[in-house]
């Protein structure tokens, strides 16, 4: 029996935007009970993470709730149901309603969870405003730096071009340049998108550039030791090659972004240029960290690209650390090169999904329209050397 087969009730059951959602997960004393009805290899590949969670396939809930998942249900608390896309969520939750549960489900699915985006100032050592944009659904994450009436967006993601552009006029500032970091591979950039709204200027590290942009709009490149200034304010260029040969970071004031070197719970990996040389682009990245990184001040806060569901957000929910207590905490950052280079290629986890076409359309050389780029992006990001922290 398919979807379309089963009878229509005139039960109507409430629902829960993801914003919504999000907030009663971050609640302290949050209580959120979530039923994902998507399939077991979709769950087990991306899921809402923080909140006491079953997965029990929506094609086995056709015909009624069975015994085994009545018994994980809980009969004094709220259940949250969702799936793909918002469908069939709603289906089960009427289901579930009346059957006497409390009950909502999750409006637009795990693909509304995927629009929310986050943004927060940080309060760091800097003449600019720098705050940190946060994609909860992926854990990337992107900055916004204004000085005087000028700004910047480093690593933006093309799906949210829209709310830079709105914070941007909230904030009285024109945008100037959209920096990336490197070549993402887990979602498509949007400095091509922001220069077309904006008119401002997109830049790319030469090293990325060298691995065949085809753009069809122009752009500067920088390299190592460069600056771009935006307002008063100088970004400074650091080339710190390893997750590719491209990767770059960019510092302001205290502030390092390092783009996907060094995040606050792992360092990059070093296979989604060229799986085959993971063990160069290891010692390469070893290098990187020691020459360019670890120099650096004590409290240089590193601001990564991306987070990962075992990173410890701050109290705020902004990820970033400051270097000298991750080089307290992590021991990779204080080990011999060539037990850096087996311990960053063993057990690497799977690479981000569709990461072939995203950085094909990241190099421009696919031009998938807003919403395949849209579908292409969603899951986890997956570019850190280990699915579990390696801080202490």
């Amino acid at each position: 029996m398919t979807m379309s087969d089963q009878p229509t009730t005139d039960a109507t059951v409430a629902s829960i935007t993801p914003e919504a959602l999000k907030d009663r997960i971050d609640e302290p004393d949050g209580d959120v009970f979530l039923l994902d009805v998507r399939s077991e290899s979709d769950f087990a590949e991306w899921r809402i993470e923080g909140a006491e969670t079953v997965n029990y396939p929506y094609f086995e809930l056709l015909d009624g709730i069975p015994e085994a998942l009545a018994e994980q249900l809980p009969e004094d608390r709220q259940i949250t149901v969702l799936c793909a896309k918002g469908g069939s969520s709603e289906m089960i939750a009427e289901n579930l309603q009346e059957a006497g549960y409390d009950v909502d489900h999750l409006e637009r699915g795990m693909k509304g969870w995927a629009r929310i985006y986050e943004y927060q100032e940080l309060d760091v050592d800097a003449d600019a405003t720098v705050a940190q944009y946060r994609r909860p659904s992926s854990g990337c994450l992107a900055y916004f730096v204004a000085d005087g009436d000028e700004a910047a967006v480093i690593d933006p993601l093309r799906a949210f071009t829209d709310e830079y552009v709105q914070d941007a006029r909230a904030l009285g500032v024109d945008l100037t340049y959209a920096l990336d970091t490197h070549i993402h591979a887990d979602h498509v950039s949007g400095i091509r998108a922001l220069a077309a709204e904006t008119g401002a200027t997109p830049v790319l590290p030469e090293a990325a550039d060298d691995r065949g942009v085809e753009y069809d709009r122009e752009y500067e490149t920088v390299g190592d030791g460069d600056t771009i200034t935006v307002g008063d304010t100088d970004i400074e260029v650091l080339h710190t090659p390893g997750h590719t040969t491209g990767m770059t970071a960019y510092k302001v004031g205290d502030v390092l972004f390092t783009g996907d070197g060094l995040f606050t719970e792992s360092v990059a990996r070093p296979d989604l240029e060229d799986p085959d040389a993971a063990k160069d682009a290891a010692r390469t990245l070893y290098e990187s960290l020691q020459e360019q990184v670890l120099p650096l001040p004590d409290d240089t806060v590193i601001a990564p690209a991306h987070f990962s569901e075992s990173a410890t957000a701050n109290d705020d929910g902004s990820y970033t650390a400051e270097l000298g207590d991750l080089v307290d905490r992590m021991d990779a950052l204080t080990m011999d090169e060539e037990p850096f280079v087996e311990f960053i290629v063993k057990g690497m986890p799977p690479r981000p999904a569709n990461y072939e076409e995203i950085i094909a359309a990241n190099l421009g050389r696919e031009a998938p329209d807003d919403e395949t780029a849209f579908e292409l992006e969603l899951g986890p990001n997956n570019c850190a050397a280990s699915e579990e922290a390696m801080t202490d």
